[in-house]
């Protein structure tokens, strides 16, 4: 039976590689040879010899399992009590192969007296540890105290039946002999034992498993706070960009406004009726520049109707010292840009190039095969220095910085001033506003 448990235990350890596995096994293993000793009719001294060293040594390995099973690294003075008595255990051992292997003290009367008070201890060493843990709530520790009772009781008999027959006659009945009531008591200690390490491993997996489904539940938490932060973030950084594109967009419209006013106020002394022309055409432009704070994108296509209205107030201004060539692949136009940004775009020409009659201004909107639009003017700079805040092509560069677009090209070739702007696919069931 303690071979079978052996062989149960040996194969749990090699599975879990836990120490409570390794020490029941050695615990085990040291009570079946102490077994198997009694069968092999040694000479009584070296019998005695075996048997002192594997039950010394098994009662060493039990108060090992004692503080696995009864948690006692939790109470330090308990630990501390049961090592001196494994210590004492080791001393006394080493003692008795002395007196065993060396003298012949063992063949004494005073001998076979004096293991009496090492039996008394040795139980109450086990009465001690029973009263100490009969109330404990731990079910593992109840196994523990239960497979220790088992052991007090059968040892407490095999004492008595020590006592009343110093030496042992082989032809006692089997219930009169001490080793009978031994090996019931250290195989029922080892069922009980056996008992707490299955329940005890139960209980870790059930354990285990909780607190693996309370780390899973916890990384879902926490993933689900961090994808609701991520969500929060870009909407703030969504709001924020609008905010932006607003505030760009604001900034436009009087920088349009004040340019335009003055074209009105020198028209309006030049040509009344033309004056009056350049109001209609003035309020059908700034109804597209108020509109086009609504939206932070626009199609090509309604940028280019809305230039042909702005060139008109640029053509009663300047007359035939200014010209707009377009050449606009079909394709792109419904492609996407920033609203205003043509707008800008021919402003900035204007305002920086000189336009005569004689040495006219030619501004051209062009696309690419790369999806790219460029805006080009002759260069022909005014000699005198032109007062600027900078609001024209900067505010084209951060409203595409802000789009998470590349930002526009801005060079000059063979005497032309180019202004390389990336055109944005329009995304599918987005609708943008065709009309100005």
């Amino acid at each position: 039976m303690v071979l079978a448990m052996l062989l149960a235990n040996s194969v749990q350890w090699f599975m879990y590689r836990e120490r409570i596995y390794g020490l029941y096994s050695l615990y085990t293993l040291t009570w079946a040879f102490y077994f198997i000793i009694n069968h092999f009719g040694l000479p009584r001294n070296i019998g005695n010899f075996y048997k002192v060293i594997l039950s010394y040594s098994g009662y060493i390995a039990y108060l090992e399992l004692a503080k696995i099973f009864l948690t006692l690294p939790e109470r330090p003075r308990f630990l501390r009590w049961v090592n001196r008595v494994q210590w004492m255990l080791l001393f006394y051992i080493v003692a008795k192969t002395y007196v065993y292997l060396f003298t012949d003290f063992w063949q004494t009367r005073l001998h076979d007296l004096l293991l009496h008070p090492v039996r008394l201890a040795l139980l109450a060493v086990g009465t001690y540890i029973v009263f100490s843990f009969i109330r404990s709530k731990d079910m593992v520790a109840r196994f523990f105290v239960a497979g220790t009772a088992a052991l007090l009781a059968n040892h407490t008999v095999a004492f008595v039946l020590l006592v009343r027959s110093p030496n042992l006659d082989l032809k006692l009945p089997f219930w009169q002999h001490p080793d009978l009531f031994i090996q019931s008591g250290v195989v029922l200690d080892l069922i009980f034992f056996s008992l707490g390490i299955s329940y005890r491993h139960r209980r870790e997996a059930v354990r285990k498993a909780v607190l693996e489904k309370d780390l899973i539940s916890e990384r879902e938490q926490r993933y689900r706070e961090q994808l609701e932060a991520d969500l929060a973030l870009q909407r703030v950084q969504q709001e924020k960009t609008e905010v932006q594109m607003r505030a760009l967009q604001t900034q436009v419209n009087p920088h349009f406004l004040f340019n335009g006013l003055n074209t009105l106020s020198s028209l309006i002394d030049e040509s009344p009726r033309q004056a009056s022309d350049f109001v209609d055409e003035l309020s059908s432009v700034y109804r597209y520049l108020l509109r086009s704070n609504e939206t932070e994108l626009t199609t090509l296509g309604v940028e280019l109707r809305f230039i042909q209205s702005y060139f008109h107030l640029l053509k009663t201004r300047f007359g035939n010292s200014i010209h707009l060539e377009t050449h606009i692949d079909e394709r792109f136009r419904d492609a996407l840009l920033p609203p205003l940004t043509l707008q800008l775009l021919l402003e900035n020409a204007v305002k920086h190039n000189v336009a005569l009659a004689e040495q006219p201004l030619t501004i051209g909107i062009r696309t690419t095969p790369e999806h790219r639009l460029i805006v080009e003017n002759n260069l022909q700079r005014k000699t005198i220095r032109i007062e600027s805040n900078g609001v024209g092509l900067s505010n084209i560069a951060v409203k595409y910085r802000l789009l998470n677009q590349p930002e526009p090209v801005i060079q000059e070739k063979n005497g032309w001033f180019q202004v390389i702007l990336p055109l944005l696919p329009a995304p599918r069931g987005e609708m943008i506003e065709k009309s100005v």
